[in-house]
């Protein structure tokens, strides 16, 4: 299943919706520029080795290019391409005056020593640095990818063009430029959009059941502000497997298990499932938090939850979100959902670019209004055209970036 086949269907559908010219669509579907490199390293045996590395950009119609970069096994041209894409849409929604890229190197980071990984974090750098900067690309942490590589970007950059600006990454530490609330902002976007959704949907939050598939920092953390407001926490799940309890679950016990034990399924309550059977349990969120391509067309007809939020990238194929829709389960999609990362990121940008230090609580009082319009814009969208929610996300993304465009 390619991950650009599938954003490309997106658009399509949304195009379809707007009434798009075929030459704007087209234009849509290109990246501006397409960056394969190979890094070569010094292994610390002495042998040579050579890397893959990747950087798509999309679009900067609407501001420079915003997106990480991933060190992963599986990375490839498709993915970053998909993902490059995703970006330019996840900043059109949430509607912050930046486009989209990726980048990425194909490696199992786990397989390199700290030396390693720094020489390979700036060796990326190297070969990347004249196509990026504060006002032409600013990539941030991704899969595999941390504060500590995005300081070590940071340094390589500044050496390489003398800026000292620090803008031309985003997630690094706080003692380099970083921002308050960075590690927790994509939960605690994805909380704000679910409190807009159950309120649109006139559902109650008093014993709302969520289950959270992907206990990891956005899981964990959206779960932690879910359950203070009043949701019951009826299930989570890790790479190894998952635990569903009806009487519900504390998420910050769990994650002492989880840290103390290795693995959720390790808590002593609940019954222990695989990951496949936690998305099919009763509940009324049901919350993928984990990777990719989660519900399919073979699974979409056992989801029982009457909302599906997206803190992944890509959990849902485009087959399974015609099944969900048929069954009338809103799916709140990624590029809306998890946009708090990218916006505190955008937040992160113009700290560095002002000389400025917001405090957390000034960052998730600018981050609330921003995730609130955004849905708000989709769901207007989504009752004006009576689409499913990503249609309408990428509806509306899809014409501010047309609109910047011309």
């Amino acid at each position: 299943m390619s991950a650009f086949s599938n954003a490309m269907q997106q658009l399509d559908s949304a195009a379809k919706k707007l009434g798009l010219d075929a030459v704007v669509v087209k234009k849509l579907k290109e990246p501006n520029y397409v960056h394969e490199f190979e890094i070569p390293m010094a292994m610390d045996d002495g042998s040579q080795k050579t890397f893959k590395g990747y950087r798509v950009q999309c679009s900067n119609a609407r501001g420079p290019y915003k997106g990480g970069i991933r060190f992963h096994s599986q990375v490839d041209l498709d993915e970053v391409s998909a993902l490059a894409f995703w970006m330019a849409i996840k900043t059109a929604v949430v509607n912050i005056p930046m486009g989209g890229g990726k980048g990425g190197v194909s490696i199992n980071p786990k397989e390199l020593s700290q030396s390693e990984l720094e020489k390979l974090s700036r060796g990326w750098v190297q070969k990347m640095a004249q196509h990026i900067g504060p006002n032409i690309d600013v990539p941030a942490p991704d899969v595999n990818t941390n504060p500590q590589i995005m300081d070590w970007m940071v340094d390589e950059y500044e050496k390489i063009t003398g800026d000292t600006t620090r803008a031309t990454f985003t997630g690094k530490s706080l003692e380099h430029g970083g921002s308050e609330g960075r590690g927790t902002a994509t939960g605690q976007g994805g909380f704000y959009v679910l409190e807009e959704l159950v309120r649109a949907l006139g559902m109650h939050t008093d014993g709302t059941t969520v289950v959270i598939q992907g206990f990891g920092n956005a899981g964990y953390h959206f779960g932690v502000l879910a359950r203070v407001a009043g949701y019951r926490i009826v299930g989570v799940s890790d790479s190894k497997g998952g635990i569903y309890d009806p009487n519900g679950l504390d998420p910050e016990a769990v994650m002492k298990t989880k840290q103390e034990k290795g693995s959720v399924i390790n808590y002593e309550s609940g019954i222990k499932l695989t990951n496949k059977e936690i998305l099919e349990q009763e509940c009324d969120v049901l919350v993928p938090a984990a990777l990719e391509n989660q519900i399919t067309a073979e699974n979409a007809t056992n989801i029982k939850a009457k909302i599906v939020l997206e803190l992944a990238n890509g959990p849902t194929t485009p087959e399974a979100d015609v099944i969900l829709w048929s069954k009338k389960i809103y799916v709140a999609p990624d590029v809306l959902t998890n946009a708090g990362g990218v916006t505190v990121s955008y937040f992160e940008w113009d700290q560095n670019l002002k000389n400025e230090h917001w405090s957390e609580s000034e960052v998730f009082a600018k981050l609330e209004p921003i995730m609130k319009d955004a849905f708000k814009a989709v769901w207007d969208a989504h009752k004006q055209h009576t689409v499913d929610l990503r249609t309408a996300a990428l509806m509306v993304a899809v014409q501010r970036i047309v609109d910047a465009m011309k």
